[in-house]
């Protein structure tokens, strides 16, 4: 088990201005799962192949139980890495492809079968290890994949996407079982995605990176309730925050043609345009002539519960590009299309944001 630490890890690419990760300040705790997350070209997978030793670090440090690693070679950081491809070799058995890399290292025969062994034992794959890729399906495809890194016995996991060729079924079940495989084996390990529901499910901790700067890092219950600026409270949630222009006046948050009432705190600030944050399931409907008005658009019905994606109406309200809002209702309780409702905001559960950097307004 390891620690993984980087100090000001920055790298640029040839023939580019902004640099993929900027000053990276990061830490990785023994056992941990963190999971990098953020839209594509963030600079989350290039993070991690800078820890793999597959790309150049221009600037800072990356520590391996306080080891600085950057002048390694690839084999000699003692990582594992799981690809989103798989890259299994297709003329070999499951046995085979699990084992190739401790054959490549000169691990004697009878250790290879042994860890080999446990390592199937473990990822209920004892009775495909004569099969070859082929003949499995993705999701056994990607066991194997993994159990090739668990007989490495590494100080550190890497893992680049590993589900994404899955279909959504069995991708839930997979990230479960990837999930808890990780806790019994206790390595510390780095996962990437770009699918905020699976870093949410799956990590102790979660880094939110975009346009190569790490933005927060914390716990998923703390990223949800207490996002430090607009980009990560509107990229964590699914649905996703609801994300609204707003003035602050006296008496509240102006929002369209509704000020909406606000705790004390904000009222030195009056005429400062903000951003305000509020969540699906921070909305209620209302009695007509109360809360916030909208023209419901289209109503998701998903069994336990129902999601109403409205336009806001509003003397603010732009006809050419409408602020939209969604609710999360009860599926009995959910309007029709083209229906006029009105949300009331549940007391404490806004959040505010400077509308010019995007900051949390504390």
């Amino acid at each position: 088990m390891a620690t993984v630490t980087f100090e000001g890890a920055t790298r640029f690419y040839p023939k580019t201005e902004r640099a993929a990760v900027n000053g990276l300040d990061l830490e990785v705790r023994d056992g941990e799962l963190l999971v990098l997350v953020g839209p594509s070209g963030c600079g989350k997978t290039t993070t991690l192949r800078m820890l793999a030793g597959l790309e150049h670090v221009d600037e800072g440090a990356i520590l391996i139980d306080g080891k600085d690693v950057i002048n390694l070679a690839p084999r000699d950081r003692d990582i594992a890495m799981v690809f989103q491809n798989y890259a299994l070799y297709p003329h070999m058995n499951v046995a085979q492809n699990m084992g190739f890399a401790l054959r490549m290292a000169g691990v004697p025969k009878l250790e290879i079968e042994r860890r080999v062994r446990a390592a199937a034992v473990i990822l209920d794959l004892e009775e495909y290890l004569e099969r070859k890729p082929r003949q499995l399906s993705g999701g056994q495809r990607q066991r194997v994949a993994m159990g090739r890194a668990i007989v490495r016995e590494p100080r550190v996991f890497l893992m680049d996407e590993p589900l994404s060729n899955l279909d959504a079924q069995l991708r839930v079940a997979t990230r479960a079982e990837i999930a808890a495989l990780q806790r019994n084996l206790a390595v510390t390990t780095l996962y990437v995605t770009h699918d905020q529901v699976e870093a949410m499910t799956m990590g102790d901790r979660v880094a939110v990176m975009k346009d190569g700067f790490l933005q927060q890092c914390d716990t998923p219950r703390t990223l949800y309730e207490n996002p430090t600026n607009a980009f990560v409270a509107g990229f964590i949630g699914s649905p996703a925050m609801n994300l609204l222009e707003g003035t602050i006046e006296p008496g509240g948050v102006r929002i369209g043609a509704t000020v909406v009432p606000v705790a004390n705190g904000l009222h030195k600030a009056v005429g400062k345009s903000v951003i305000a944050g509020l969540r699906p399931e921070s909305l209620a409907l209302a009695a007509a002539g109360t809360g916030i008005p909208a023209t419901v658009r289209i109503v998701e019905e998903l069994g336990a519960e129902a999601f109403v994606h409205a336009s806001l109406v509003g003397a603010d309200a732009v006809p050419q590009k409408p602020s939209n809002i969604i609710a999360r209702v009860e599926p009995r309780a959910a309007p029709g299309k083209g229906e006029l409702v009105h949300f009331q905001v549940k007391e404490g559960s806004m959040l505010f944001f400077d509308a010019a950097s995007g900051e949390r307004l504390r």
